[in-house]
């Protein structure tokens, strides 16, 4: 097994929103898929190589503060993708962390009131 995670969806309650305020904090376009009945965005990534997810609006999708945490590619230095977190409309809720040899992290509220967070090695 590569990896324990192979796709993960973020909800969203207002898409475009979310859409801007990932396309802000990776500096990327969210590439929107047809889907019969949800608006759907998928995050920057390698499908090949790793994992990636998508922003996701339409029923039965509720934002959450409560549950799992999804730690995001902080790149080389979370400090980067972090500083752009409330400029884009969102929160930070834990800054940049250490947690010794496995790197840093730190953790975010969305726009749309989903906690996530960052992870890098530096």
């Amino acid at each position: 097994m590569k990896s324990s995670i192979n796709w993960f969806e973020i909800p969203a309650k207002n898409f475009d929103r979310a859409k801007k305020f990932y396309s802000e904090l990776f500096n990327a376009e969210i590439e929107e898929m047809p889907h019969p009945e949800f608006k759907y965005g998928v995050l920057p990534g390698d499908y090949e190589n790793g994992v990636t997810g998508a922003i996701v609006a339409g029923e039965g999708f509720e934002p959450s503060a409560q549950g799992a945490i999804i730690y995001l590619n902080g790149g080389d230095d979370l400090a980067g993708p972090l500083a752009k977190v409330e400029a884009a409309g969102g929160k930070v809720l834990m800054p940049k962390t250490g947690i010794g040899e496995n790197g840093f992290m730190a953790h975010f509220m969305d726009t749309e009131g989903n906690r996530l967070a960052l992870h890098s090695p530096n």
